[in-house]
């Protein structure tokens, strides 16, 4: 039980973090490049890829 808690919550705190981070890159990414910013866009993308990327981790790191 203690090891799916300590999953969870990393996922959720590996999310949360990759959404505001993801919103400054994507919002200076923007400016930078003159284009239209979509929060909710880029806050997913980032979202997803610390999903996938933390996730990747522990599999790998698991049976190290």
């Amino acid at each position: 039980m203690a090891v799916v808690m300590k999953l969870i919550s990393s996922n959720l705190v590996a999310i949360f973090w990759a959404f505001i981070f993801g919103e400054i890159v994507g919002y200076i990414g923007s400016k930078l490049e003159v284009m239209p910013y979509n929060m909710w866009q880029v806050g997913i993308a980032a979202a997803v890829v610390a999903f996938v990327a933390v996730n990747g981790i522990y599999l790998i790191s698991k049976d190290a």
